[in-house]
């Protein structure tokens, strides 16, 4: 396949076996972990866990991902769509109450195939936000659940750490699109079956940066329409250390003024408490359930 499915637009040659451009991966999907994940927000989590399925390669470059084992690194195995479609169901038969598709941007051809026949639980698309508007008009019905990130509205910052200066139109189109698709979130006996979170990542230092993605949020969405999820689970990670600014722990006023600033705004959702900045709290990318 000739590969224009994210923002970058590379035209990327993806052979059954070999992949090319920024993602670096094969046509045929490579996974790294399939579980249920107890650690996502409330509602998509619930009292049985989330069946997350983790996908290999990235179209960002994130410098600080805790993910970069798999994201990076490239670690993962491949299978088939039939295969990938079965994992689906044995996280079902463990009790996941969704399908999360973690990272999936790359392989958004492969979920649609996976996808023709409906799953009896709602599919979580969880990306990192870069995603492109007439790629995710592809999967409309196919997807309950977005969960993008919203990391920068800043193009330099966008550029410096995760080498995608064009992040914030590409990431703020997409979230439209994908609120055109879902409408107002819907929860069903306490779990989400339908709508968008918006997730940002507090950063160290980063706290004016925070406040303008919030900003964005609060004037684009009424409330009951989307949620807000407040990450603050940074840790120095992956090539953190080569940043100077973002090497370092979030400050507890850090994270207190960004609470304080999405309550002020009125925005709904979820924050995170000390305990989640923590390496125990990333997965083990073993190959579990794969």
């Amino acid at each position: 396949m000739i590969c224009n499915l994210c923002p970058r637009q590379c035209g990327a040659v993806r052979t059954a076996d070999r992949g090319e451009g920024r993602c670096r991966m094969p046509e045929a999907p490579v996974v790294a972990r399939a579980a249920l994940h107890l650690w996502e927000e409330p509602p998509i989590s619930g009292t049985k866990g989330s069946g997350t399925v983790f996908f290999s390669g990235c179209s960002l470059g994130c410098v600080f991902c805790q993910n970069e084992q798999i994201s990076h690194r490239d670690f993962g195995k491949p299978v088939t769509v039939d295969r990938l479609r079965a994992i689906f169901y044995e996280l079902i038969h463990q009790g996941a109450h969704n399908i999360n598709l973690v990272n999936p941007t790359h392989y958004a051809h492969v979920v649609r195939e996976a996808l023709q026949e409906p799953l009896p639980v709602p599919v979580v698309w969880n990306s990192g936000g870069y995603d492109w508007v007439e790629t995710l008009r592809t999967l409309e019905g196919k997807v309950d659940v977005y969960l993008p990130d919203y990391k920068y509205r800043t193009p330099e910052y966008a550029g410096r750490y995760s080498d995608a200066p064009d992040y914030p139109q590409a990431a703020e189109a997409a979230i439209l699109e994908m609120f055109r698709q879902t409408g107002p979130y819907c929860y069903e006996d306490g779990l989400l079956k339908r709508g968008v979170i918006i997730r940002h990542l507090l950063l160290p230092g980063k706290l004016a940066e925070a406040k303008r993605v919030m900003d964005w949020v609060a004037e684009h969405f009424a409330p009951g329409e989307v949620l807000f999820s407040l990450m603050s689970q940074y840790l120095p990670w992956g090539r953190a250390a080569e940043f100077p600014e973002l090497n370092r722990r979030l400050r507890p006023s850090e994270v207190r003024a960004a609470e304080g600033y999405m309550a002020d705004l009125g925005l709904e959702g979820f924050t995170q408490g000390a305990e989640a900045a923590r390496a125990e709290y990333i997965p083990p990318f073993d190959l579990t359930g794969i």
